[in-house]
């Protein structure tokens, strides 16, 4: 198959623009050296539901199909951003992130579903439970430094509310400068 028909794609909830904001002040709370640190451009960032990677541009309309029914029949709900995190572990960060709270569940179980209808065109569920979260920023490695997260892990703020009432699927174009991201179906939840 040619690079061409495929596609790099994804399924994800845009949050609102305050997400912007908090990343803004997290930024302050680093200590940075150039190069090794690269912030989710503001326009970019969004809650993943799920990666499904490298797609044949022909399974789309599939995919869309599949996860129609499953989507628009969940009913919408709202969700917060609270606390921040890392991933795998604060002594070797590679990605920061901010906490989803409250209905937490809900999101996993729909990203179950979305699974599920996924899995007989191929894409299989994800082997680890699915965390919530939203990504801000990914460390390169090997690092040349790594960054003191401790500040950033301590900060408290205001916890951010955001309705889930809308998924995109999205497509993923990489770039020296970083992604570009097109949308190419959107779902309605239920009101």
């Amino acid at each position: 198959m040619t690079g061409d028909r495929l596609l790099r794609t994804f399924l994800a909830v845009k949050l609102p623009g305050r997400v912007v904001d908090l990343q803004r002040m997290l930024k302050s709370t680093l200590t940075l050296k150039k190069g090794n640190l690269r912030w989710v451009k503001p326009g970019q960032i969004h809650l993943t539901l799920k990666f499904l990677g490298h797609t044949p541009r022909e399974t789309i309309p599939d995919i869309i199909a599949a996860l129609r029914s499953v989507l628009e029949s969940t009913q919408a709900f709202e969700s917060r951003l609270a606390g921040t995190g890392c991933f795998p572990k604060p002594e070797r960060p590679r990605v920061l992130w901010l906490g989803v709270t409250e209905n937490r569940d809900r999101i996993q179980a729909l990203a179950q579903s979305v699974d599920r209808a996924l899995e007989p065109l191929g894409f299989p569920p994800e082997e680890e439970e699915y965390q919530p979260h939203v990504t801000l920023a990914r460390i390169k490695y090997p690092p040349k430094w790594t960054p003191d997260i401790g500040e950033f892990l301590r900060t408290d703020y205001e916890p951010l509310p955001f309705q889930l009432y809308r998924v995109e699927l999205m497509s993923s174009e990489l770039f020296p400068d970083g992604p570009v991201y097109s949308s190419l179906h959107t779902f309605t939840l239920q009101p």
